[in-house]
């Protein structure tokens, strides 16, 4: 699955002009070169053409510092800092003692000020690494304890690190303290290339470091897995339910089952994170179920579980199902199953699904798994620890449908009711997040962080709009946003609206038009203005604009004039 850095860099050889371009700078303050062509080869790997301005070696202040320099002439959409702890050492080792001691508190203001300075002249995020945690040997173990020592200073660096990257919205850290902790210093680290050319990195560990690197900007970018689909048998538990049964699976803290229930726990993390969990399985559902309901070793159990699929179908197809009732893409799961001959079948079936081929011996599958880094996001809200119960609800939903005569009958059971007020404190990581997260059902495809949010509101130049939704069965949160701004004394332009696609069908985008277009009339505006921007993914939305009444005025653009506008559908869903 990963590449080594010669296979990076013949990607470069490959034709990238079709692929998305993304703007990204780089600053380091050791040398870099061999890390930009691992981040490129990485990028054509998967479809991204990253159009690079590298600066000069050791450069990052007068970069950064100075208003006319290249990097702000480049205007990045994301600008990655690479500062060395090598170097970083050598700076803490001129000072005398009681700068030692505010070491810490004094390069944390200077990254805070790195920040400033860039957020204030162009519009990027920013991508910085933590520190690697070495001890120098010049305390030894004491060190933990000696606050001038370099190895106190540096672990408190990046603890203040990780809470500085909580206010600024713009920041995100990558934590490479934690990947060379797993690699082993010695093993990425080749002191023969620092002395003679600088470079901190051996040329093993850059595929990993622009594994990472890029998982970021792809997170950030709203390319990210949103599922894992797991299979059973010898995959979550040891042994095969259907000839074991309950008692004669391996599970539990003795023996074997340690693998599995670890396994189970990390599971269970990610689905309390957001990760929405579904079950793929070769197996009569009844059986395959009861591990669930019984053993009183099972870490997950059913209600972590939003689609469980046991049955004797191929793999393929039963993935299909559960991708058409999570309405997520396929490129957003991820299948884990210990058969050879399974994974190769839904790799072959369905290519842009990702499959580890995980190792022979169990007892190697979590480490594993925990090393492919596939559950990167650029965002958390405590909202994200329902996504299960949602799904599940949903599944509710399905089946009362069918119990219906009609849609309106349905949608009229629903008892729908929409929260629909102005982006604030509350709304606002929420409505990042699912600028992030939404990629089928966004007009304009723009990623919103939460500062660029928050600097619209109190701005009088723009209407902002978040759109909660619950039913009878329960609570699907914050589901929809629009952005509109002023253009002319009478026209606003929809700047970006985006849609979780869970609430699909129930009538949502009418019921937003008729709010934001009604709120806009009673402003004194005679037209609103619109705009599709095509992608991969959101071609469901391409007659958006027309389905609902606007007038396309040239390609992909539109107007709805107010003065005639009217609901052209019934909506069942009631405005608080």
């Amino acid at each position: 699955m990963s590449q080594t850095f010669n296979e990076l860099k013949r990607n470069l050889k490959k034709d990238s002009g079709n692929f998305k371009k993304v703007r990204l700078a780089i600053l380091a303050d050791s040398a870099s070169q061999l890390v930009v062509q691992a981040i490129k080869g990485y990028g054509i790997a998967h479809s991204i053409n990253f159009v690079v301005f590298e600066a000069d070696y050791n450069q990052i202040d007068r970069q950064v510092f100075d208003p006319g320099s290249d990097l702000y002439k480049f205007e990045p959409e994301f600008l990655l800092i690479l500062r060395s702890t090598e170097r970083l050492n050598k700076r803490f080792c001129t000072l005398d003692r009681s700068d030692k001691e505010s070491f810490a508190n004094n390069q944390l203001t200077y990254l805070i000020s790195l920040c400033q300075q860039i957020s204030s002249r162009i519009k990027c995020k920013i991508i910085l690494n933590n520190y690697i945690e070495l001890n120098d040997s010049v305390f030894g173990n004491l060190a933990t304890k000696v606050s001038s020592s370099f190895l106190y200073q540096v672990r408190k660096l990046n603890l203040n690190l990780m809470d500085h990257a909580q206010e600024n919205k713009l920041l995100f850290l990558l934590d490479l303290n934690s990947l060379i902790a797993v690699a082993g210093y010695r093993n990425t680290f080749d002191p023969k290339m620092y002395y003679s050319a600088d470079m901190v990195f051996n040329i093993d560990f850059l595929p990993n470091l622009a594994k990472h690197i890029t998982d970021i900007i792809f997170a950030i970018s709203g390319s990210f897995k949103k599922c894992v689909v797991l299979d059973l048998d010898n995959t979550i538990w040891g042994g095969v339910i259907g000839d074991d049964g309950v008692d004669g699976i391996q599970i539990g803290d003795l023996g074997h089952g340690k693998i599995f229930s670890d396994l189970q726990l990390w599971v269970k993390q990610l689905k309390q994170r957001g990760i929405i969990v579904a079950i793929c399985s070769k197996n009569t559902s009844s059986i395959a179920k009861e591990p669930f309901l019984t053993h009183p070793e099972m870490v997950l159990r059913l209600e972590d579980i939003a689609v469980f699929v046991a049955n004797w179908e191929n793999k393929a197809d039963n993935i299909r199902h559960i991708q058409s009732v999570l309405n997520i893409g396929m490129d957003s799961i991820v299948f884990i199953d210990d058969n050879p001959f399974e994974r190769e079948l839904v790799k072959k079936e369905i290519p842009e699904i990702m499959v580890p081929d995980l190792p022979e011996d169990p007892a190697d599958y979590l480490l594993f798994l925990k090393s492919l880094n596939m559950f990167e996001i650029a965002s958390f809200t405590v909202d994200d620890e329902q996504r299960t119960l949602q799904y599940q609800q949903e599944a509710e939903r399905s089946v009362l449908q069918q119990s219906f005569a009609n849609e309106e009958e349905f949608l009229s059971n629903l008892e729908m009711v929409s929260e629909v007020k102005a982006f604030d404190t509350f709304t606002i990581p929420r409505v990042s997040q699912l600028s992030q997260r939404s990629n089928q059902f966004n007009l304009r495809t723009i990623r919103y962080t939460e500062t660029e949010l928050l600097s619209m509101v109190g701005d009088g130049l723009y209407y902002t709009y978040s759109f909660t939704l619950k039913d009878k069965y329960g609570e699907n949160g914050l589901i929809a946003f629009v952005v509109l701004k002023q253009v002319s004394e009478s026209t606003l332009f929809i700047e970006n609206w985006a849609m979780s696609c869970r609430v699909l069908k129930r009538g949502m985008e009418f019921f937003t038009l008729d709010c934001i277009a009604g709120d806009a009339k009673r402003n004194g505006y005679s037209n609103i203005l619109a705009e599709y921007l095509p992608t991969k993914k959101n071609m469901m939305v391409k007659a958006h604009y027309s389905s609902l009444g606007f007038e396309e005025i040239e390609e992909n653009s539109y107007v709805l004039n107010l003065a005639t506008y009217q609901l052209n559908k019934p909506v069942f869903i009631t405005r608080m």
